[in-house]
């Protein structure tokens, strides 16, 4: 890809936008974000926090520990804590240095309202479609700030739909590495850090541990088991960051630790690994701009999908390999639902990234899905078009129904 066409510099935007630092899971953080923005608003410590969150929100925030809380969990500790505790020039790092609940009838399915009162002051701001995107902003019932909803992009917004697995692997093969460097080796710092952290310590239910204790320490278990660790020690209060894929710290972790695994494994050289990861982080962007930010299809599949075509790449530097993977990984696990961030989304990254590393090993021994096995397409970009009907469309009535399992009383 010619570095001077405008493709190029859509694609170096959405990395520089997507490919950035959260800590804790990213629903509590945005619910903390618009707590702080609406205090800074306010400019005094509330009184008071109102919160109404569509129900999307609600379930990704229902049973995730916040960080810097002492294990405490929930919208009322992440409101308060971006209340009282956050910084709201920080994004979603926004309580990084240490109310009652409403359901949103909304057809925006990221939607948070922040009202804060104090000393006869109001104020409110509503973040929309993205975690950290304010869209109002009122000061005692008086607007200060608004922008429109929907498919208007404001200015500088890369065209997502210039996204196409061939252009994706002609830009992760062809990209100067001088204008990825500095965000490829933050993710890789950042995620590897916490994978750690998960394997030394207690989190959760552990299923990074315990995957290697019971299936040993081949390369194939190695990947699952890191990218495991990671989500064990981010849902359940560690409080170091991680570079997010899709508005999403797990699914950042699934996108990359693999595909660093398997650089380890058959010593892929620096830049090697740069491009897999390349490779692995816009596959994922593209499955998953299709299906939406939040929906009942977990975003760990798409993850796994795109680690498979990282470690597809680094295993054998073949394009056909690399789309084939993300077929067979597809059909594998496109079935798994989203019931929220909570300590069994680690179990859930586990499968992702194994049906990842199974669609790839397929094809290296002579298997693969074809087009009318159920949801499989004919062409690679046919088959995720198809799946992302799946999450967009056809989870929709799912998603409600798990929204109001969770919060029956």
């Amino acid at each position: 890809m010619e570095k001077e066409s405008p493709l190029y510099a859509s694609y170096l935007e959405i990395l520089r936008r997507e490919l950035v630092p959260a800590m804790g899971c990213t629903e509590p953080i945005a619910i903390a974000f618009a707590a702080a923005k609406a205090r800074e608003v306010l400019g005094a410590l509330p009184e008071a926090i109102t919160v109404t969150a569509s129900g999307n929100i609600i379930k990704n925030v229902k049973s995730v520990i916040v960080p810097n809380t002492e294990g405490r969990k929930g919208i009322e500790v992440a409101a308060a804590a971006g209340a009282f505790l956050g910084d709201a020039d920080a994004g979603l790092e926004v309580i990084a240095h240490a109310a009652p609940v409403k359901a949103a009838q909304s057809d925006h399915v990221l939607d948070i309202t922040v009202d804060v009162c104090a000393n006869g002051h109001t104020a409110s701001v509503r973040l929309a479609d993205e975690h950290t995107n304010v869209v109002h902003i009122a000061k005692d019932g008086v607007t200060t700030f608004t922008k429109d909803l929907g498919p208007v992009k404001a200015p500088g917004t890369p065209d997502y739909d210039c996204l196409t697995i061939e252009d994706i692997y002609d830009f992760a093969m062809t990209a100067d590495l001088d204008d990825v460097k500095g965000i490829l080796d933050r993710q890789i710092a950042c995620n590897t850090a916490i994978a750690d952290e998960g394997l030394a310590h207690d989190y959760g239910a552990n299923i990074g541990k315990t995957l290697l204790k019971a299936y040993g320490n081949s390369v194939h278990v190695r990947a699952r088991a890191r990218a495991a660790a990671g989500s064990d020690a981010r849902m359940n209060g560690c409080e170091l960051p991680v570079v997010i894929n899709s508005g999403s710290g797990n699914q950042g972790m699934t996108v990359s630790l693999p595909v660093i695994e398997y650089a380890k494994e058959y010593h892929a050289t620096q830049e090697e690994l740069y491009r897999a990861l390349l490779l692995s982080n816009l596959v994922t962007l593209h499955e998953k701009e299709g299906i939406g930010r939040l929906s009942a299809y977990c975003g760990a599949v798409s993850a796994g999908a795109g680690a498979g075509a990282g470690i597809a790449w680094i295993v054998t530097k073949d394009y056909k390999t690399v789309i084939h993977t993300i077929v067979n990984a597809l059909a594998i696990t496109s079935g798994i639902v989203c019931d929220g961030a909570k300590a069994s989304c680690a179990a859930k990254i586990s499968a992702a990234v194994d049906a990842g590393i199974l669609g790839f090993e397929m094809y290296q021994n002579g298997q693969q899905f074809y087009g009318g096995d159920g949801l499989v397409k004919k062409g690679v970009e046919n088959t995720i078009q198809s799946i992302s009907r799946l999450g967009r469309i056809g989870m929709k009535e799912t998603d409600k129904e798990i929204i109001s399992m969770m919060i029956e009383k």
